[in-house]
């Protein structure tokens, strides 16, 4: 626990409006979760305690249990003991699991001494609570029950997060505060998320994250590899998102390229997608995905069965995993539609194209085709041929984009919001494209994306939200914006939201510089918003 600060009135309300402010010992909507330096009555002895996982609850749950651990350590220079056999022999344990994979959590449940409201057939819930003298041998333990493997992963950096373990420990070298000693108090249950898929979109990575993993992290690979996409997923989970779009440009190694990459997102619970040009996970950006040359036009009109035969293999290979499949049919990248055709013409080929893409996710994904997660995106030229009337299917989620520049273009109407497949939103913090790009400064204002998504979320958008967020860096305070309104959008408002990244910074640098962190963040947006900083070099692209 960090040493005590004074701390201004405006932190103070932030804390308590919206709790997110890392380390913050209060409490949040009447649930309790604090974390101490020191001992008191009832509270549970954190840096004394080893992590209790089950085997049966697999390996995403491990690979968060052995996180939380490090992250006692980060704090205490100490990890935590990870033990997956026995609660034996350990006075203190922080039993962590879903309620139908760990044998401990699910015996105290059943014998009365711990309740777990809303687990049961939840969405990414969890609960933290202590109980005393559980089993005979144990004098107390902390657990860490979610409805599924996120919502354990969710709980557990929850708790991290309170520990003063950023989730930007790694990618933006925020630093940890030792503490010699944490003690816990919990009785916290979580809410349903806002938005049931939340993720991130690795884009324009020519200059950033591609030469940096392909020439100091991944050298063997040369590109994004298992490595980097470890690092990512990671940071996804330790947000509160569960979706990535990989990187897709043809500098990068496309995704699928690595038999790895899809089994390290699939350890950290991660859902795969692709962007609005990317028909089921398939990348025709990248020659070695689909080469002109050797594989024909990308046109549907035209080249139909080799099209279908390489979309076919790609979700064979990824039906296994969790995946959210884009639908339909856009040109090469970022093109439009292929094919000298009217817009009548168009739509029946692009409504073909939707059936055919539909047939072979039931032909190898093991589930009803109605359960699959599918999405639309009627980006650039797409919207106009929705508006022609092209007909997708009522389970399928319509995924509302901006335009480019934090506006959004068009919202689920009171029919719409009548589907089954519901609404979403592919939203930017970074762009490269006509009538100008700008990737190297996060200018989003917090105020804008709010009011934005709140409308979006408002008019039922909120089955999917993707951020396109570039390279990552340096685009932190905006990610943290989005996930945490991806997860809690009532706990924001037009009182608090220009709050949200001073504390941010407040947390890292001092509460005692909140107020100057709030007025410096204001003219800078203020500044970018009227003039972009890479909008002064020259007047078009």
């Amino acid at each position: 626990m960090r040493k005590k600060k004074r701390t201004s009135w405006n932190a103070v309300m932030l804390c308590l409006l919206c709790g997110v402010l890392f380390g913050c010992a209060g409490v949040e909507s009447g649930k309790k979760l604090a974390v101490f330096a020191d001992a008191g009555e009832g509270r549970f002895p954190l840096s004394e305690a080893v992590v209790v996982c089950d085997e049966a609850d697999g390996k995403t749950v491990a690979k968060v249990a052995e996180l939380f651990a490090g992250d006692v350590g980060r704090v205490t220079g100490k990890d935590a003991q990870v033990k997956t056999d026995t609660v034996a022999g350990s006075r203190f344990v922080v039993l962590m699991g879903t309620v139908a994979g760990n044998r401990w959590i699910r015996q105290l449940a059943e014998e009365g001494k711990l309740a777990l409201p809303s687990l049961q057939d939840g969405w990414e819930q969890f609960v933290i609570r202590q109980v005393s003298r559980p089993f005979p041998e144990v004098e107390s333990a902390l657990v860490i029950a979610g409805s599924d493997r996120r919502g354990v992963a969710y709980g557990a950096f929850t708790l991290s997060e309170k520990m003063g373990v950023s989730p930007f420990y790694w990618w933006a070298d925020v630093p940890v505060k030792s503490q010699e000693k944490l003690y816990v108090e919990a009785d916290y249950v979580s809410s349903t998320p806002s938005v049931k898929y939340r993720g991130l979109f690795i884009n324009d990575e020519d200059w950033g994250i591609q030469p940096w993993a392909g020439k100091t992290f991944e050298k063997e690979w040369g590109s994004l590899g298992p490595r980097t996409y470890a690092k990512v997923c990671e940071l996804i989970l330790r947000l509160k998102g569960n979706m990535l779009a990989p990187a897709m440009h043809s500098c990068s190694a496309p995704f699928y390229a690595h038999p790895e990459n899809k089994v390290v997102a699939d350890e950290y619970g991660i859902l795969i997608t692709t962007s609005h040009c990317e028909p089921l996970l398939f990348n025709n950006a990248s020659l070695r995905e689909w080469d002109t040359a050797k594989d024909g036009d990308w046109d549907y009109s035209t080249n139909k069965e080799t099209i279908l035969e390489k979309l076919d293999a790609r979700v064979s290979e990824a039906a296994p995993y969790e995946n959210v499949y884009t639908l339909a049919m856009r040109g090469l990248h970022d093109a439009g539609m292929r094919g000298n055709l009217t817009e009548e013409e168009k739509v029946a080929l692009l409504q073909q194209a939707i059936a055919d893409q539909r047939d072979i996710l039931k032909k190898h994904v093991k589930k009803p085709l109605e359960e699959i997660p599918q999405i639309f995106v009627p980006y650039k030229e797409a919207l106009d041929l929705y508006e022609k009337g092209l007909e997708v299917p009522e389970e399928v989620t319509l995924v509302w984009p901006d335009d480019n520049y934090g506006y959004l273009k068009r919202f689920s109407n009171p029919e719409e919001q009548q589907r089954k497949g519901g609404a979403g939103v592919y939203y930017h913090l970074s762009y490269l494209g006509a009538p100008h790009d700008y990737l190297w400064l996060n200018t989003t204002p917090p105020l804008l994306m709010y009011e934005e998504l709140k409308k979006a979320y408002d008019a039922k958008a909120d089955r999917y939200w993707l951020l396109n967020v570039g390279d990552i860096k340096p685009m932190e305070l905006g990610i943290k914006t989005f996930f945490d309104l991806a997860w809690n959008v009532e706990s924001f408002g037009y009182e608090n939201i220009d709050f949200h990244q001073a504390g941010f910074l407040a947390d890292i640098f001092g509460e005692e510089h909140h107020q100057t962190f709030k007025e410096l963040l204001d003219t800078y947006y203020r500044l970018a918003w009227s003039r972009k900083p890479e909008f002064m070099g020259w007047e078009r692209e």
